[in-house]
């Protein structure tokens, strides 16, 4: 089905971000949509809501899950944020299965989440997976919508990486050059994936991951995100929705068409 029909007939790509304060959300979706502006936000009835007025807000019960962001740059994409649940308790918790389980309900494929992106910052003041990560991927059923998970501020992993080079003999120079693959290399075999994929804990494990460094950077690749996400969507539809939606990533428009 030509690309432009299927945006015509179904709307925009929806998807649902969790995160806790601080992991990086915005300026992911903002590398995501090829922009620096903050996003416009809209409540359910379509009318637009003072961005001043929510963002630096941080009162229980103020945020909405229902709320739309959107960003002028490619408003192809819709945006519903969640904060972590550590901001609201078992409450926020239960907000977010409502809104899975009522958007799962939905019969319109244009009202329905097609996609979650939970974003597990690794910085260095809360680089482990918390309680409230091992809840949702033990109690929250999304059913067939895709989860990944969003290693955002990996970069944060570089120092610790530099200095295990630097006590094996490299020099520096060699120890900064490998740092970022023997970060990510060092990564896929700890804690945090052996929890994630292996552990007895986590019965809804996420259906892959991705490691995005620098994403505050001009150059900032968020190819690996665009990717992902579109390989974990097995409606062919709505996987030509995304890759006809996301505007980064022209090589996958191309891969897409010639595998389908």
């Amino acid at each position: 089905m030509d690309p432009s029909k299927i945006r015509k007939k179904m709307g925009r790509f929806r998807i649902l971000v969790i995160g806790r304060a601080n992991a990086g959300k915005t300026t992911i979706l903002q590398r995501v949509c090829n922009t620096r502006e903050d996003p416009e936000i809209y409540n359910s009835a379509g009318e637009k809501i003072d961005a001043a007025v929510l963002m630096p807000s941080t009162e229980r019960g103020l945020h909405n899950i229902d709320n739309e962001m959107v960003f002028r740059s490619n408003p192809g994409f819709v945006f519903h944020d969640s904060r972590g649940f550590e901001a609201g308790g078992e409450s926020e918790f239960e907000q977010v299965k409502a809104f899975i389980a009522d958007r799962s309900k939905q019969t319109k494929i244009r009202n329905q989440i097609h996609a979650i992106w939970y974003c597990i910052p690794m910085d260095e003041a809360s680089r482990s997976v918390t309680k409230a990560e091992i809840k949702f991927f033990s109690e929250c059923d999304t059913g067939s919508i895709p989860v990944i998970v969003l290693f955002t501020k990996f970069d944060a992993l570089y120092n610790d990486a530099y200095e295990q080079l630097r006590s094996k003999g490299a020099s520096r120079v060699e120890a900064e050059e490998q740092a970022p693959k023997h970060a990510e290399q060092s990564f896929e075999s700890g804690p945090q994936l052996r929890l994630l994929y292996h552990s007895e804990d986590i019965r809804r494990p996420p259906k892959c991951h991705v490691c995005l460094p620098n994403m505050d950077k001009d150059d900032a690749d968020c190819g690996p995100l665009i990717e992902r996400t579109a390989a974990t969507l097995d409606d062919e539809v709505v996987g030509q929705l995304f890759v006809s939606t996301q505007q980064t990533n022209l090589e996958l428009c191309m891969k897409y068409a010639v595998e389908r």
